[in-house]
């Protein structure tokens, strides 16, 4: 196991303290009184970038708060004046309009970045390292038990090649291996046998992304030129991401959506 995921594990396995909440709160709760102390306090080149930061950080709240502010604002109307005279009690009367600060087209950006990452399966559930590996007595008593074996689906690149067996610590094997998924596309409603390029993020955690391994869940990057899909600029994309939606070491494939 490597050094780095004991905190994610502890955190797993026995929670988090009982007063983290609060402490969190306190903590960001004197913030404030932090901040200003180092306006204060600060001096050289990081009292330069402590600045730098603030003033970067109040021209973004000013620019959040002037479109608010516009947002609800009547604002004249500059058309062409009309022909035809306007009865006298509407002379001083002038036609104001809604600002409408966003447009549609910033408003369907914002959704689309907004849902970028809205995955089909937001929650799974977590696997245990006991029912992820096997462990396998090695050696010649049969004493030693530092060798384990991936029980789930894994995926390996084309120019894999294993350790030699006296060194190899994680042992994947060859029938658990995948390098094609059934991906469906959402808006086509279609189902295409597509190659596995990498396995992008595995919910349980980065061990289990580095081995390749793939539970219900996990984000896969797929091979994606068959289908011809194309950029607004016009280049073909190669590779988009997927969720895997099925437990794959109990079906024997990969189903997966793709994510659009």
């Amino acid at each position: 196991m490597p050094q780095g995921d004991y905190i994610e594990l502890h955190q797993k396995r026995h929670g988090r303290r009982m007063d983290y909440e609060e402490r969190k709160r306190k903590k960001e709760a004197r913030a404030v009184k932090k901040n200003s102390k180092d306006a204060r306090k600060l001096l050289g080149a990081k009292g330069k970038r402590f600045a730098k930061k603030r003033y970067a950080e109040k021209a973004q709240m000013k620019k959040t708060l002037k479109m608010h502010d516009e947002s609800s604002s009547r604002q004249k109307v500059d058309d062409d004046v009309e022909e035809g005279a306007i009865p006298s009690y509407l002379l001083d009367r002038d036609p104001t309009q809604r600002a409408k600060v966003l447009s549609n087209t910033i408003k369907q950006k914002r959704k689309e970045k907004a849902g970028k990452w809205d995955v089909p399966l937001p929650k799974v559930r977590p696997v245990a390292e006991e029912e992820m590996f096997k462990v396998l007595r090695t050696g010649k008593r049969k004493t030693k038990q530092w060798k384990r074996m991936v029980t789930k689906a894994t995926f390996v690149g084309p120019g894999f090649t294993r350790k030699p067996p006296k060194y190899e610590r994680f042992i994947r094997p060859t029938g658990l291996r995948f390098t094609k998924a059934h991906v469906t596309h959402p808006e086509l409603k279609c189902t295409f046998n597509l190659d596995i390029i990498s396995v992008k993020k595995n919910p349980n955690g980065p061990m289990y992304t580095s081995l390749g391994v793939m539970t219900r869940g996990t984000i896969i990057e797929v091979n994606v030129s068959e289908l011809g899909l194309v950029t607004p600029a016009g280049k073909v994309v190669w590779g988009k991401y997927a969720q895997v939606t099925n437990n794959p070491e109990n079906d024997g494939c990969i189903n997966a959506v793709l994510l659009v």
